[in-house]
């Protein structure tokens, strides 16, 4: 088959994307939801242990949160230590969906490799958010950080895929969408594996480090999410 056979074959017309659509029924997210209840189950791959943020992973935020190549590509500021703590603390407190702009933060924990905090618990080395973009609309927002240090081994491909699956499974959405900054091809690459297209560049939205930055519009429908799993 040649591309171009392939790519005609595949490309669903206006009336076969609205006869899907119609299939999928009205916005169903299932909130409100309370993540607390992945302290005592959190969800778990071959080499991490994802749950709730806590104030006291501090120490192993900061060591990310402080670091210039991984501000570039968030909008947060440049915190010191103390007020690096009250950010995390600010992010750890939201646990319950049930309106829009509610949020939950996971910590990425690597299983084996000691907090820099407290060596008796495993190593936060990045977290995942879930956001309510649209009640109304059941769409639902990912994002994630990892520090530079445990990049380049499959680590967030690993915690993506499961919050992805997590929140399909769980919250019902009909969508699920990721806003990156349109330079950080890293992320970019990351929303592809979780199955995601890109699907807009909103020139120059966000005003950050001294320059207007274009931010990358990704995302992915239940029903497509469901026929990749089979």
């Amino acid at each position: 088959m040649t591309m171009h056979e392939n790519s005609t074959a595949a490309k669903p017309t206006p009336a076969d994307r609205a006869a899907a659509a119609a299939a999928d029924g009205p916005p169903a997210l299932r909130v409100p939801f309370d993540a607390t209840v992945l302290t005592e189950s959190p969800i778990s791959t071959e080499r991490l242990v994802l749950r709730p943020l806590e104030a006291s992973d501090a120490p192993d935020v900061f060591e990310y949160q402080r670091i210039p190549e991984v501000l570039r590509y968030l909008p947060w500021p440049e915190r010191d230590r103390a007020q690096g703590y009250a950010h995390t603390a600010t992010r750890a407190a939201g646990r319950v969906l049930a309106a829009d702009g509610d949020f939950f933060v996971l910590a990425v924990t690597l299983l084996g490799t000691p907090s820099t905090g407290n060596g008796a618990s495993d190593r936060v080395i990045g977290d995942m958010m879930v956001r309510v973009s649209s009640l109304a609309h059941a769409q639902l927002e990912l994002g994630w950080v990892v520090h530079p240090d445990f990049q380049g081994r499959g680590y967030a491909r690993e915690a993506g895929l499961a919050v992805r699956d997590f929140v399909f499974e769980t919250l019902d959405p009909h969508r699920v969408q990721a806003f990156l900054d349109a330079r950080n091809g890293s992320s970019a690459a990351l929303c592809e594996r979780l199955g995601m297209r890109r699907e807009a560049t909103i020139l120059e939205e966000q005003y950050n480090d001294g320059e207007w930055q274009d931010t990358a519009v990704y995302g992915v429908l239940r029903r497509e999410w469901a026929a990749a799993r089979g």
